[in-house]
C-alpha cells in the first residue's frame, strides 16, 4: 500500500499542528509521500504566512524597507521550528529569500516560498528527503502547466525515495523561473505526486471530516458524505459546493486513483472517499444538495416555434456572439427559456434583446432576475422512484415556487430554479425531506 498526503495551511498553521500531522504519517506507514501547504492562520484574525509574503514582496517591489515584515515572517517559522526542538535553521533561506526579493524574482516566487519553506520543516521533522517543487512541477515558457513532462521528472525523482516531503502550490518553468497554479495549489500538487509513484490513495488532509451534504451555513449540522463519485462530485462543484479543484482531480481520476478527504483535528473520522464508480449503496437517496444564486433568466415565446427550423440555434447564437454563457436551458412547445448568470448578461442585455427581437421576431420576451439554481445530486436517485415528487412535494410544503426544473439524462442529478428570496428556505426543505426523513 502506497499514499500521498497532503495537508492544507490549517493543519500545519502552529508547531501544535505540526505534531499531530506527524502522528498521522508515522501511524501508517504506507503514508510515505507528504505535500504540504504554506502555514494557514492559528486564529481567526491572525494573518496566513503566503498574504505576509505577498505584502512583503510588495514593499521590495517599490522600494520601501522590507526587512522588518521579513523578520515576522522568519518569526513564524521559526516558533514551529522551536515548538517541534528542532536543531535545524532556516538562516541561508532566508538570506537567499532577501535577496531574491531585492533583485524582484517575482510575485509567484514569492508566495511560494510559504511552502517551500515548510515543506522544509516538515522533511527534517520526519526524517525524509525533500524535493522541490521547482525541480519537479515544470509549467512552459508561457508559464502553462506541462502534464507530461512533470510526470516524468516526478517519476523519475521519486523512483528510489522510500519517503519524501514536496511542498504544493508551484513549480517552474525549464529556465528555473517559479510558477504557482492559480487555485487549489497544493491540491494540484499532491495529485500529481500520486499519479507520478502510482499511489494507491491520495488522502487530503484538511480542518474538516469531507464532504458535508448541504452547506453547513445554510443547514444545521449537515451530515457528511461517506462515498461519492467523480460525476457526482462535478455535479456538486458545478453549482458551487466548496470542493476540490477540477485540475486537481483530474490526474488522479485518469489512474484510478481514490481521493479520501480527512480531519487533521480529527484523524479518527473516516472523511469522504472520492471514486471512480462504486457499488456501495448511499446511506441516503441523495449524495449532496448544493446552488448558488445571482441567475437571470430570458424566455422567448413564439407560436408555432417547435415547427420553425433553427429558431433554437438563431437564439442561442446570439448568446454566444455576446460572449455570454449559457447555465441551463428548459423549453416548452412554444416558449424556450435561457438561464444565464446575471453578472456576465447585465452589461450586454439589451444588446442581447434586441437582436432576439430582430433575428426570430417573437411574441414576447420575458425577462426575470434574482433567481438561484440548486442541483440535487445522488447516485441513488435512478433506483428510487418519486424522487422528483419528493422535491415538488418539499418545496410546495415550504411555499416556495419553483421557476425551473430540469433533470439530466444520467437521472444522476436534478436542478431546480427558485427566486433568490427562497434560495436557503428551499435547500433545508430539501435537505429535511432527504436526509432528515430516513434517519
Amino acid at each position: 500500500m502506497k499514499k500521498v498526503v497532503k495537508f492544507g495551511g490549517s493543519s500545519l498553521a502552529n508547531a501544535e499542528q505540526f505534531k499531530k500531522v506527524g502522528a498521522i504519517i508515522t501511524e501508517d506507514e504506507s503514508r510515505r509521500y507528504v505535500v504540504p501547504s504554506a502555514p494557514g492562520k492559528r486564529f481567526s484574525s491572525d494573518i496566513k504566512v503566503t498574504d505576509m509574503l505577498y505584502s512583503c514582496y510588495e514593499s521590495a517591489v517599490n522600494g520601501n524597507d522590507f526587512s522588518e515584515q521579513l523578520s515576522q515572517i522568519k518569526e513564524r517559522y521559526q516558533e514551529i521550528i522551536d515548538g517541534l526542538n528542532l536543531s535545524f535553521s532556516l538562516e541561508n533561506d532566508f538570506e537567499k529569500i532577501s535577496e531574491d526579493f531585492s533583485n524582484h524574482a517575482g510575485q509567484d516566487y514569492a508566495a511560494s516560498r510559504g511552502e517551500f519553506l515548510n515543506g522544509k520543516i516538515m522533511a527534517s521533522y520526519l526524517g525524509f528527503d525533500f524535493v522541490d517543487a521547482a525541480e519537479v512541477v515544470r509549467f512552459d515558457d508561457k508559464g502553462e502547466f506541462d502534464a507530461d513532462t512533470t510526470n516524468e521528472l516526478l517519476s523519475r525523482r521519486l523512483e528510489h525515495m522510500p519517503a519524501a516531503v514536496i511542498p504544493g502550490f508551484y513549480g517552474a518553468k525549464a529556465d528555473g523561473e517559479v510558477v504557482t497554479f492559480s487555485r487549489g495549489g497544493s491540491d494540484i500538487t499532491g495529485s500529481l505526486v500520486a499519479l507520478a509513484v502510482g499511489a494507491d490513495l491520495y488522502e487530503n488532509w484538511t480542518d474538516v471530516s469531507g464532504f458535508l451534504i448541504a452547506d453547513p451555513r445554510i443547514v444545521k449540522s449537515p451530515k457528511s458524505i461517506e462515498t461519492i463519485t467523480y460525476k457526482e462530485l462535478r455535479e456538486l462543484s458545478y453549482m458551487g459546493a466548496s470542493v476540490l479543484h477540477e485540475d486537481a482531480i483530474f490526474p488522479v481520476r485518469k489512474a484510478g486513483i481514490p481521493i479520501n478527504i480527512r480531519n487533521t483535528n480529527r484523524p479518527q473520522d473516516k472523511g469522504t472517499l472520492i471514486v471512480e464508480s462504486t457499488c456501495r449503496q448511499p446511506k441516503y437517496t441523495i449524495t449532496g444538495i448544493a446552488g448558488t444564486d445571482g441567475f437571470a433568466a430570458i424566455t422567448v415565446e413564439k407560436a408555432m416555434m417547435n415547427s420553425e427550423v433553427g429558431f433554437c440555434r438563431k437564439v442561442l447564437q446570439i448568446f454566444e456572439d455576446n460572449g455570454v454563457s449559457i447555465e441551463h436551458m428548459p423549453s416548452g412547445i412554444d416558449t424556450m427559456s435561457i438561464f444565464v448568470n446575471k453578472d456576465s448578461f447585465e452589461d450586454k442585455e439589451q444588446k442581447i434583446l434586441s437582436d432576439i427581437n430582430k433575428t426570430v421576431n417573437p411574441d414576447h420576451i420575458e425577462l426575470e432576475s434574482d433567481l438561484a439554481l440548486i442541483a440535487v445530486v445522488g447516485r441513488g436517485m435512478k433506483s428510487t422512484r418519486g424522487t422528483a415528487g419528493r422535491i415538488f412535494s418539499a418545496l410546495a410544503h415550504a411555499h416556495i415556487n419553483v421557476k425551473m426544473i430540469d433533470q439530466g439524462s444520467s437521472e444522476l442529478n436534478i436542478i431546480i430554479g427558485v427566486r433568490h428570496e427562497d434560495f436557503k428556505a428551499a435547500i433545508r426543505a430539501l435537505y429535511e425531506i432527504f436526509v432528515l426523513t430516513q434517519i
